[in-house]
């Protein structure tokens, strides 16, 4: 996601930032049933289900990005880029920093002690949690402030853009298609990581690294080409080049495309709890935003979204402006929306469906309400 005050409504831009948005609380709905594992097989597996389903919500969000932003208009400095973008990213991110922890603590302690939350535990949430969860976000997010990763990647990303714009309005096509494969070839590099130690591969001193990585060195062959720029590239080249495919020859090919995907991130999850259990970092793996699972599911819904080239609508551009916010207060509300549909009455599907519905519509009143506020606004848009 990004600011784009100055920004022209673009149709379907709006439609995929909705998208992308409902994807992500879906995701986040789908997280505690995950987090049952075999304490309870059928929660498990129905959350890991729909949980992998809509692993291309980041990604959108990257992409979506790049096709408002780049190539970055040229000034004589990268000051006012950097100033106007991350000055932007820094008041949400530090507010909500502090609010999302004081607000699951809340929760946690006052209106609800007895949730069922898997992810949740009484030795979380004390009064010194809390107190070093209301400064750690100088170092990093936290589990209250999850969602918040995206936004320390999204200042990273800002800082790249204008040294990778003055290449992109430079290079030719056939150059852009020379990078995206080199970064296609990245997207295999967390599977070689599980496949390495099974063909013998034991590292260098205890460090796991693969192809010049150790503890003196994290920045690898494919470091720098790798990762969530790749997507920027992406967008950029799908928006300078759009593809000029029918709607039979886009079918054909990336509906079996997301599915191969999908099929990949959602079995190989459950697979992999299977033979690693317990082993989160593998587990992760599979659902990696910049995995080539993901990415098989990620291109076929940007595509298509962009090929209905949907015009710029009211109230699709008033709902695009609630995405960012929901963004950052949504988290909490997952807590809530859990425990409120925690019967066995209710199928596990309905269950998260609900959770979904609940909090969004509950985020959603709230940045509706803050951005009316021009103290507030700044918070949520």
């Amino acid at each position: 996601m990004t600011h784009t005050k100055e920004q022209p409504n673009i149709g379907w831009i709006d439609m995929l930032r909705v998208i992308a948005c409902l994807l992500v609380v879906f995701s986040h709905s789908c997280d505690p049933f995950v987090a049952h594992f075999d304490a309870n097989r059928e929660m498990f597996v129905t959350g890991v289900m729909y949980g992998s389903l809509v692993r291309p919500c980041v990604p959108l969000f990257a992409m979506i990005t790049a096709v408002l932003l780049l190539p970055v208009k040229p000034t004589a400095t990268l000051g006012p880029f950097y100033k106007k973008r991350i000055g932007r990213i820094i008041v949400p991110l530090v507010f909500w920093s502090i609010a999302l922890p004081l607000m699951a603590y809340c929760y946690f302690t006052t209106f609800h002690p007895d949730t069922a939350n898997p992810q949740l535990s009484v030795d979380d949430y004390t009064a010194t949690t809390l107190l070093q969860r209301l400064y750690s976000f100088v170092f990093n997010f936290n589990f209250d402030t999850t969602p918040l990763w995206y936004l320390y990647m999204l200042i990273g990303l800002y800082f790249i853009m204008p040294i990778i714009s003055s290449w992109l309005t430079q290079a030719s096509q056939k150059d852009i298609k020379t990078v995206l494969c080199l970064w296609g070839v990245t997207l295999f590099i967390p599977y070689i990581k599980m496949v390495a130690p099974i063909l013998g591969y034991s590292g260098n001193y205890g460090h796991m690294g693969l192809l010049g990585e150790c503890d003196w060195n994290v920045y690898g062959t494919f470091y720098y080409i790798s990762g969530f720029v790749g997507y920027l590239i992406l967008a950029y080249y799908l928006k300078t080049y759009p593809l000029n495919w029918s709607w039979k020859k886009m079918s054909a090919i990336c509906l079996p495309m997301f599915v191969i995907g999908y099929a990949i991130t959602s079995v190989g999850y459950i697979i992999t709890n299977e033979y690693f259990p317990g082993n989160y970092a593998y587990l992760e793996i599979l659902w990696y935003f910049t995995g080539i699972n993901v990415f098989m599911m990620t291109f076929p819904v940007f595509v298509a979204v962009q090929k209905l080239n949907i015009r710029p609508r009211k109230w699709l551009s008033k709902a695009a402006k609630l995405t960012f916010g929901i963004y950052l207060c949504h988290f909490t509300f997952t807590f809530f929306s859990y425990d409120l549909y925690d019967t066995p009455t209710l199928p596990y599907t309905i269950r998260i469906l609900l959770a979904t519905m609940t909090t969004t519509a509950i985020s959603a009143s709230i940045v509706w309400v803050m951005s009316k506020w021009r103290i507030t606004k700044k918070l949520v848009r």
